[in-house]
């Protein structure tokens, strides 16, 4: 069974106002830092999306990859691999918990196995690395007031 590596923050917003950020892909360019292009494939009866094509630059990983998203509720969104030129796998989620006056606590655990061959430690390292990057510039998104696609344009 693969490991996994999960790492929580605590961002100044309500959880709404949170996953509005997560939701926007078109987006993520802007706050990731891994992620260099993102376009909705496809999306359910709700308007969320349901596979998204990512083309990610984390350093030693550079992919074209397709996610599939599963959203549970309000609080939860969790994807896994659909197609990807140098992952095996790829399973992710953020689950947000309000954490008193208006603030929301973020968990975002990953997976990832690469198709070439990397030492375990090396991969925990790696999926660190892309967590922390990913938790520290949605907190500084949500944060900062430019949240979700009503966001105006600077």
């Amino acid at each position: 069974m693969a490991e996994h590596t999960s790492s929580s923050i605590t961002i100044e917003a309500a959880p709404d106002v949170v996953m509005a950020v997560i939701a926007d892909f078109a987006r993520y360019p802007d706050w990731t830092g891994e992620v260099k292009q993102a376009e909705v494939l496809g999306t359910d009866g709700r308007g969320r999306a349901e596979q998204v094509r990512l083309v990610m630059d984390a350093g030693a990983i550079k992919d074209d990859q397709v996610l599939g998203y599963t959203w549970t509720g309000e609080h939860e969104v969790s994807w896994t691999l659909v197609k990807s030129q140098m992952l095996r796998q790829l399973d992710g989620s953020y689950l947000l918990k309000p954490a008193g006056a208006g603030a929301t606590e973020v968990t975002y655990q990953l997976t990832v196995d690469v198709k070439i061959p990397m030492l375990g430690m090396i991969k925990r390292k790696a999926e660190k690395v892309i967590i922390d990057r990913a938790l520290a510039g949605l907190k500084k998104r949500v944060e900062s007031g430019e949240s979700g696609p009503a966001a105006t344009e600077k």
